[in-house]
């Protein structure tokens, strides 16, 4: 092994754990790639940026405008609706429909795109003949997936291989040539779903059979457990707050659904509503996460505050801690409860930005060189010159910190009587923290003061708690205390059945780039006047406290609002509405040029008149001209992350090749497989790539894969057509939700689990190398 082969195995295991831990977006580790391999010498900096000019990735960008102008101009629409008509009623025919329409869409449209166009219809025809949309959805991204096969454009995987048997100077692949491998795949991949897989999905849900409707939606996702109905009071201590002001929203987490005053009902009211007296609140949350926040105002207020303050600073000490850059805390707010945990001290103050804040700490990112007041015993604050976290550790006495940071006014005790729900609880049940800006500095008890304490240690009765925070926050306590909730609430459940408000569902869009960011995020709130009511992820519901939720690839949104505003989320670029309301007809006034200008790409490709890449350019430039899309929607159909993927592992390849990486792992195959005979050797190469596909990006394997399996070819003799065949249909990842967004798009709409492609796409994975095996060498000899 030489220097530059380890020097490229070694970045290719860094790529690889990026890629399976994610720890960087792929597109962002195909960029370092390319210039590390710059940097090291391993490519010239004119290669390491050649994969930008590179004719896959100019098919690949030209054919996300192509498969966009067709949804556009209406064709694959239209397609689609025949599609669910001719499906029936029966189970088996409605998969295969679907599949094969699927496959052979897919054979010049992208897979994904294919998928989000039929996602809405055939969860709708599922819903309409009581079919289990789960029994359908992942059949329906598999026959996506394998029509991808059936011609050199279907999928990147293809056009990348091709290409790669170009530049080894060997004949590269015909526009169907895929389809000899690709055609008997999609028929056998389908005839297995018809007949065997659909009975290992998901069993049919009663509550997601059926037709549709904001009652079954309800059901679906168990949305009347979480709904209840609150009164203000006369007196209540809310009254003329804003429902933001309140805390019900962004303090106990509440979806307030309806606000009735009198007569008249507010449907998603506003956070600045102002509430008054007799208000009727149709509130959406876990009440039992209220009832804990309501029990904290059966401690009583002691007014002295000062003196115990003043006790409890003699037995402990108080310093300002300045972040160090490298600092674990850098880029985030301040949660009490875990820093006590880390270092067994309190927070009380925070200098970011030339400014104090003692309140809201949570909301401030912290930065280095930032100033943390702590308290706490002198062991504590001592172990802290072991902690890398910070640069700088400053005692303060009293009267710096006094003057500095003037703390009295927010301290106060609260004293714990016999008969509070509080005695006995521990305090990771009673993190006050976690809901208002309240540090408990220390407890009294007994005369004693308590400053380190766990989470599992109780409250005691008699305990006195030295609390710092806003006084005025315990006044919203006592405002949840004198709420009242009514025992019947059927009046107002009435909005989610008597049409003023309305339930779809909804996925998010593959190329969102509210991926990863919380669901507040979305702004549905201010965008639409609509708001999310809950997640359904990875087979289960989840609908309190969703607005901080991290939204991820594959999680079914249910949104609740008015009818008209909940229409206008179907132009949304950025969600897939699987029951749509008021859905206007496509035009498809320009569907027929669309068709003909794909099917010239197809005649200048197969003519050989013009390369697949130049033809690409032709159509989608056509595509624009005609107005079938505008060149806004042009640029937003690429997917620009692939294509960076793409161009920043081309030069990977290159490096591979040049030294001496590919041969190097091709001698290890046959030195392991190639006493077994050229068929061997093609099974452990798919195996290889099939397995790969579970946790590396589909686009990164086959570059990573190509220059290997061409030196596999050339060291047994074997066309390099069979050994490139094989890792393109070994690259169609079906047994993974995560690594092709087509199987992560039906994820969250299907309730599918991880074990649920493994099961079902691990199989089929079985026949397709079944087929690839009887059929490569038959139409590219092996021996």
């Amino acid at each position: 092994m030489t220097l530059d082969i380890a020097l490229v195995l070694l970045l290719l295991v860094i790529a690889l754990v990026l890629f399976i831990t994610q720890w960087l977006r792929m597109d962002l580790v195909a960029m370092l790639m390319l210039c590390a391999l710059a940097l090291f010498g391993l490519v010239s900096p004119n290669e390491a940026v050649s994969g930008f000019s590179n004719p896959a990735v100019i098919t690949v960008w030209a054919m996300f405008i192509l498969s966009e102008g067709l949804t556009r101009a209406g064709i694959a629409d239209s397609i689609g609706k025949k599609v669910i008509r001719l499906s029936g009623s029966h189970e088996m025919q409605m998969i295969t429909v679907i599949m094969l329409v699927a496959g052979l869409l897919s054979a010049v449209m992208s897979n994904i795109g294919v998928v989000a166009l039929l996602l809405p219809v055939t969860v709708e025809a599922a819903r309409r003949c009581g079919i289990a949309p789960a029994k359908v959805l992942m059949p329906m991204a598999f026959g996506a997936m394998l029509g991808g096969l059936l011609t050199l454009i279907g999928t990147p995987p293809n056009l990348l291989v091709s290409m790669a048997l170009e530049k080894d100077g060997q004949a590269g692949f015909h526009f169907f040539d895929f389809a000899l491998i690709g055609l008997p795949v999609l028929l056998a991949g389908t005839v297995f779903m018809a007949l065997i897989g659909r009975h290992l999905l998901p069993a049919t849900d009663p509550e997601r059979a059926g037709l549709v409707t904001s009652t079954s939606l309800s059901e679906q996702y168990g949305l009347q457990e979480r709904i209840f109905a609150l009164r203000l009071p006369a007196a209540s201590l809310l009254a003329g707050r804003t429902l933001e002001a309140s805390g019900l929203i962004n303090t106990v987490g509440l979806m307030i659904i309806a606000l009735t005053r009198g007569k008249e009902t507010f449907t998603l009211p506003s956070q600045h509503t102002v509430l008054q007296a007799g208000d009727i609140l149709l509130a959406q949350g876990k009440f039992s996460r209220f009832e804990r926040l309501r029990s904290w105002n059966s401690l009583n207020i002691v007014r002295e505050a000062p003196l115990l303050h003043e006790k409890l600073l003699a037995a402990s000490v108080q310093a300002e801690l300045e972040l160090a850059a490298d600092s674990p805390l850098v880029g985030d707010g301040i949660i009490h409860h875990q820093f006590r945990e880390q270092y067994q001290l309190n927070v009380l103050a925070v200098k970011h930005a030339g400014q104090t804040h003692t309140s809201k700490l949570t909301s401030i990112i912290l930065a280095p060189g930032d100033k943390i007041l702590v308290q706490g015993s002198q062991t504590a604050l001592a172990a802290l010159v072991e902690q890398a976290a910070f640069q700088a550790v400053q005692p303060l006495c009293s009267d710096e910190v006094k003057k500095h940071y003037q703390l009295e006014e927010r301290l106060f005790v609260l004293g714990l009587p016999a008969d509070s729900p509080l005695v006995d609880s521990s305090f990771a049940e009673n993190r006050l923290g976690d809901a208002f800006d309240f540090r408990l500095l220390g407890v009294f008890r007994q005369g004693d003061v308590i400053q380190q304490f766990h989470s599992d240690d109780k409250l005691q009765a008699g305990d006195l708690l030295l609390i710092q925070g806003r006084e005025e926050d315990l006044d919203i306590l006592r405002g949840f205390k004198q709420l009242e909730r009514l025992d019947d609430m059927s009046p107002y459940l009435d909005l989610l059945t008597k049409g003023k408000l309305e339930l779809v569902e909804a996925t998010l869009h593959p190329r969102s780039k509210y991926l990863g960011q919380s669901v507040s995020a979305l702004q549905l709130d201010k965008r639409y006047k609509v708001e999310v009511a809950a997640i359904w992820r990875q087979g289960r519901a989840y609908r309190s406290a969703i607005g901080s939720m991290l939204l991820q690839a594959g999680d079914a949104l249910l949104i609740v609002g008015p009818k008209p505003q909940l229409a206008k989320l179907n132009s949304s670029e950025h969600l897939i509405v699987m029951n749509p309301v008021q859905v206007k007809p496509v035009n498809a006034r320009k569907a027929p040029l669309a068709a003909g200008i794909m099917l010239l790409m197809v005649l200048l490709t197969i003519s050989a008149i013009l390369p697949v890449f130049l033809a690409a350019i032709l159509a989608a430039t056509l595509m624009v001209a005609s107005r079938c899309l505008t060149m806004e929607q042009a640029y937003a159909a690429i997917d620009w992350r692939a294509i960076f993927l793409i161009a920043g592992m081309l030069p990977l390849g290159l490096a591979m090749e040049y030294s001496g990486t590919a041969n190097w792992l091709a001698n290890a195959v046959v030195a392991g497989l190639g006493q077994y005979g050229p068929l061997a050797v093609l099974a452990g190469l798919y195996w290889l790539t099939a397995l790969g596909t579970l946790v590396i990006p589909i686009v990164a394997l086959v570059l990573i894969m190509a220059p290997i399996a061409l030196t596999i070819g050339t060291a047994l003799g074997i066309n390099g057509q069979a050994t490139m065949m094989v890792v393109a249909v070994a690259a169609t990842s079906l047994a993974s939700p995560v690594s092709h967004a087509a199987n992560t798009l039906v994820m969250g709409p299907g309730g599918y689990r991880f074990s649920d492609y493994l099961k079902v796409g691990g199989l089929l994975s079985v026949i397709l190398f079944a087929i690839t095996m009887l059929l490569v060498p038959l139409f590219w000899p092996v021996a």
